[in-house]
């Protein structure tokens, strides 16, 4: 057994200590007080601190750096006025079933039945990204009335992870790594969301596919994960009541007409119908084409007249990922704006935007240096919106 998770045969049960009073929270706080809101309390503010053991400096870049990303992608307004594309809200696997005995929320995750390329190949990385963060906000705000209505603080959750149909498709790596970016998302932005995870229904592949997901899951993480035997119900049921927990994962609930899987609050997920996929994944008639030759790069350079102005981009490789990054120069020196990284950009179109937030010479970057045997086809589209223009939804 992988020493990095716990085979849990009888006692899933985790003691946390909450840290309210330690004494980096007041520091913490007089470090960030001036995005300090009144949503932000000593137990909301702990949590970041945990989540980077106590470090004050580590917790205070991951605060600023989530609250800029929720200026970024506009979180109330998204919670107000987004809805998921049809292809998520029907094949996206995963919900709500119920509470845990502690009065904390249960989801339920049907990862075998989870068609992550079909998903991919059916709607914008940014959709999903979007589409996870409002089942967040959707959950802090199920906390807030779980402590209204039970007179106590709620929050956390425990999460069901079967793996029930899991077979060797689910080690496309674009895939899991789309899975675990999202989870990265999640993790930066709502830090100790997630109380506990039981992975039940666990096949033989699974060492393995834990095997290519550990370096991109964190420690704090890792210490969640509690991997059940073929008894699970028993250890399930010391933490949900049987009313709570779907008949199919031993509990007593059903759904509709006597569904054991509830599947109205957890969908079943299953292949996508190729007659969703979109038809931006072969047209590239509007984008501009090159090639990279391998070991090379090429670089787009933009000048920035205004802050606040915002540059997009949207791109596609033919048969193979590419590296690709945004900088700013600023005397000599190239400011990193989205850090070089690669990306599957030959499985589905990569598409973002970024703030310029000071007026210079900002360099998007596409980089082949890591091949040395294959040139690279490259498809793009950039865009560049003054300031003057950039409104409420621009992103």
């Amino acid at each position: 057994m992988d020493p990095q998770y716990t085979l849990v045969q009888h006692n899933g049960s985790c003691v946390r200590d909450e840290g309210e009073g330690h004494p980096a929270l007041q520091k913490f706080k007089v470090q960030i007080q001036d995005l300090l809101t009144d949503r932000h309390d000593d137990h909301s503010l702990t949590k970041w601190l945990k989540a980077r053991q106590f470090d004050v400096a580590k917790a205070e870049h991951m605060f600023r750096t989530s609250m800029a990303y929720r200026e970024k992608m506009k979180i109330e307004d998204l919670v107000k006025n987004y809805t998921p594309p049809e292809v998520l809200q029907k094949y996206l696997t995963g919900g709500f079933c119920g509470y845990d005995k502690e009065g904390s929320p249960v989801r339920v995750e049907r990862y075998g039945r989870l068609d992550m390329k079909g998903i991919m190949f059916s709607c914008k990385k940014l959709d999903l990204e979007k589409t996870k963060i409002l089942q967040c906000e959707g959950t802090v705000r199920d906390w807030e009335t779980q402590s209204q209505k039970l007179g106590r603080r709620v929050d956390g959750i425990t999460v069901i992870f079967d793996m029930e149909g899991v077979s060797s498709r689910m080690m496309w790596r674009p895939g899991l790594q789309m899975y675990l970016y999202l989870v990265k998302v999640l993790e930066d932005n709502y830090p100790e969301m997630m109380k506990r995870m039981f992975v039940v229904n666990a096949p033989r592949i699974f060492p393995l596919l834990y095997k290519l997901c550990r370096p991109l899951i964190s420690e704090e993480m890792k210490n969640k994960i509690h991997v059940l035997g073929g008894d699970f119900s028993g250890v399930l049921l010391e933490h949900i009541d049987a009313d709570q927990l779907p008949v199919f994962l031993g509990g007593a609930m059903t759904g509709k007409d006597g569904d054991p899987y509830c599947s109205e609050l957890i969908p079943a997920g299953g292949d996508v119908p190729e007659s969703y996929y979109l038809q931006s994944l072969t047209n590239t008639d509007n984008m501009e084409t090159t090639t990279i030759p391998r070991g090379d790069k090429i670089i787009l350079k933009y000048e920035v007249d205004t802050p606040g102005s915002i540059l997009r981009w949207e791109f596609k490789t033919e048969g193979f990922d590419i590296s690709f990054g945004v900088f700013l120069l600023r005397e000599g020196a190239k400011i990193p704006i989205l850090p070089l990284e690669r990306v599957n950009s030959h499985m589905v179109p990569e598409d973002g935007s970024c703030t310029c937030e000071e007026a210079g010479t900002y360099t998007l970057r596409f980089d082949n240096k890591y091949s040395l045997f294959r040139q690279k086809t490259l498809h793009y589209c950039i865009e560049q919106i003054p300031a003057s223009m950039v409104v409420e939804d621009s992103t």
